[in-house]
């Protein structure tokens, strides 16, 4: 996954016709860390979206605009606009994420 590292990447990378998914998570969460070791296989299978990482404690407005209170949080994009929010209570398990992709189509 590829990090947003401020604003104007953020806007760029949001702003494309094809669907992206953002992963808002920060150093110090330990779900995100579990979320780390099964996400892999799921950006593999996953692969028509484009995957970034967003650290929400470096750019707390996006996370603040976006609605994410909880993390990690897997947002999905296109045309500018969230289209999906994963929030965190429900991306604990590799089950939960699979599920939520699977309901996009």
């Amino acid at each position: 996954m590829q990090g947003i590292k401020n604003t104007d990447t953020f806007k760029e990378v949001i702003a494309g016709s094809e669907p992206v998914i953002v992963k808002f998570t920060a150093d110090w969460c330990p779900d995100c860390r579990r979320m780390d070791m099964f996400i892999d296989d799921i950006v593999e299978e996953y692969n028509q979206y484009s995957w970034y990482t967003l650290n929400k404690d470096e750019l707390p407005e996006i996370a603040e605009s976006n609605d994410v209170m909880g993390i990690p949080s897997l947002l999905i994009f296109q045309n500018g606009e969230k289209k999906a929010h994963l929030h965190s209570a429900n991306a604990k398990s590799p089950e939960q994420v699979t599920t939520f992709l699977q309901e996009q189509k």
